[in-house]
């Protein structure tokens, strides 16, 4: 059996200008990253601005877990079966960070025979966004450091700095550090740490910006520390706006691939769901909805972090909607959630399969609640039986919520047609209305209770002594109209990994709270979560290696 990456590297990609060709980009369009890849120019976005959107459908999962959903791989596969039954589609997806690929995930742009490619390229650097979120970023921070040093004009209190350095790797070693040490010369010693390139503002601010001048306003009022009157300071107070700026320039614009059967595909942009938005960028979205009949996206993690996110922070700031939801699932996973040990997950147990289903139904209910009609994807794996699949068939029936068996792992676009006319179905007959969870009025406390209790299922919401002493200041500066990004553990609905399933009689614990007024929304870090993940035992990159004629291996 071929592995992913050979079956990426099996496969005879068109020049991108000829899959642009598909949606009505001309090569005058495109600039070229080699050529296989191109970013989408500021002119072509311009120029299709006027013109219908097509219809928008999002691709969520269950509370992920070790057995694996393959939301990506089905978001993929969906976008293969639909244009192959006739309907123009393109998607709209995020780019994978180098964290994940080098400790667990090992890669991020689909399997089997539902992947974007060029696979590699995707995987390791792609177009250079994220180095340049990085470098902007990191502008910042040094010369916040430079201000502190030639003297503090602008009276910062080395004790309320917010903003992080960032690095696109996950290194333990550098959540909690001290800088400026070794003498005068070498800046001023205060503590300081790193958060993940991809759960940075910087990086949110890039994704939900409308277009290059929007960027630079979001740059220029974000906060990165206070002064000793407990007044913020901002980018534009650095003087830094425009050279942050700049280092975006190109990052800005869209980047344009292809699946393995030639449909067009926007990566672009990278937050996490589970500590960041966890969306890719509004205008790649956008541009999609302009393309093409259909916008295929995703959202991160669980439909209680990325969909979430999308739904209350994404929709909102870019006014759009989706006209249908995918949640993805497995059985095997399924059963995780009902209590099975992974080792013994190939073995039939439809008890524990529809004790899991609690998780899947709290989704179902979830996307219910914002107005929107969803389809189950169930993606099939072959340890799946007949008893199972019925099980699960019959409990959705009884719900009234279409489902549909995915099988675009094994068969690409073959094994997504079913799953493809659910969601034209709902996607062409959509009466749904659409309602955030909250409304911008509430306070910030209430937003995160809205979130808490209605869509994770907690009992009450605890704020500890630093984050009610945040909720007083950001309050005091009058940001309580901005939507809440909570910030916890994927594993779970509730903000503790080991409670799976459907937890009930919880409390969520709001340890912090950190305004990102680049990006739009406050930050609520629930529990003990953390945005600089470390490595595993094993990482990924143990197995990753380049052969001498090139052939990369391991990287999924």
């Amino acid at each position: 059996m071929l592995t992913d990456v050979q079956i990426a590297q099996n496969t005879n990609m068109l020049p991108i200008k000829e899959v642009a060709s598909k949606i009505g980009l001309s090569e005058d369009d495109l600039e070229l990253y080699g050529k296989y890849k191109a970013k989408i120019s500021f002119e072509a976005i311009e120029r299709v601005k006027d013109k219908a959107d097509g219809k928008l459908i999002l691709v969520t999962a269950i509370n992920p877990t070790p057995a694996g959903e393959g939301k990506t791989t089905v978001m993929i596969g969906l976008g293969q079966a639909l244009n192959k039954i006739g309907k123009n589609t393109v998607v709209a997806m995020r780019e994978p960070s180098l964290g994940p690929c080098f400790g667990i995930k090992g890669g991020a742009a689909g399997g089997g025979y539902a992947q974007v490619v060029p696979m590699e390229d995707i995987n390791l650097h792609f177009t250079g966004d994220i180095h340049a979120i990085t470098a902007a970023n990191n502008l910042i921070s040094a010369m916040l450091d430079n201000s502190l040093q030639q003297g503090n004009p602008l009276d910062i209190d080395e004790r309320q700095i917010v903003w992080k350095r960032v690095v696109d790797l996950n290194d333990r070693a550098l959540r909690h550090i001290v800088v400026g040490l070794g003498g005068k010369v070498n800046g001023v010693p205060r503590e300081d740490g790193f958060d993940i390139s991809v759960a940075s503002e910087i990086m949110g601010i890039l994704c939900l910006s409308n277009s290059l001048s929007d960027l630079k306003k979001r740059v220029a009022r974000s906060i990165v520390a206070y002064n000793h009157k407990g007044e913020p300071v901002t980018v534009d107070d650095l003087k830094a706006t425009g050279a942050v700026t700049l280092l975006l320039k190109d990052a800005i614009k869209p980047n344009l691939v292809q699946t393995l059967d030639h449909c067009p595909v926007l990566v672009h942009g990278g937050p996490f769901a589970n500590i960041a938005h966890g969306c890719n960028s509004v205008m790649a979205t956008k541009l999609a909805l302009k393309l093409g009949d259909y916008t295929i996206t995703e959202a991160g993690f669980g439909a209680d972090l990325g969909a979430e996110k999308f739904l209350d922070i994404k929709c909102r700031q870019a006014d759009i909607r989706p006209q249908a939801v995918v949640l993805v699932a497995t059985i095997r996973a399924l059963k995780m959630h009902g209590g099975v040990d992974k080792k013994n997950l190939a073995a039939e147990n439809v008890e524990a399969l529809l004790k899991g289903m609690s998780n899947l139904e709290k989704h179902i209910e979830n996307i219910h609640k914002y107005g929107l009609n969803c389809v189950v994807a169930i993606n099939a794996f072959p340890t799946d039986t007949a008893s199972e699949i019925e099980a699960l068939s019959d409990r959705l029936n009884s719900m009234g919520v279409p489902f549909a068996l995915s099988e675009v792992w094994a068969k690409g676009a073959d094994g997504g047609i079913e799953l493809a006319k659910k969601v034209i179905e709902l996607a062409e007959n959509d009466k749904s209305e659409f309602k955030p969870i909250y409304e911008l009025e509430f306070s910030i406390k209430e937003k995160i209770e809205t979130v808490a209790k209605e869509i994770y299922g907690a009992k009450d919401v605890a704020f500890t002594k630093k984050a009610r002493t945040k909720l007083k200041q950001l309050e005091e500066l009058g940001l309580n109209n901005l939507p809440v990004c909570i910030a916890k553990t994927q594993y779970s609905l509730s903000d503790d990994a080991a409670l799976i399933g459907r937890p009930e009689d919880f409390t969520v614990e709001i340890a912090d709270l950190i305004p990102n007024t680049g990006s739009g929304f406050i930050v609520a870090i629930a529990g003990d979560i953390m945005r600089m993940p470390g490595l595993p035992k094993v990482p990924a990159a143990n197995n990753m290696d380049i052969l001498d004629n090139g052939e990369i291996i391991g990287l999924f």
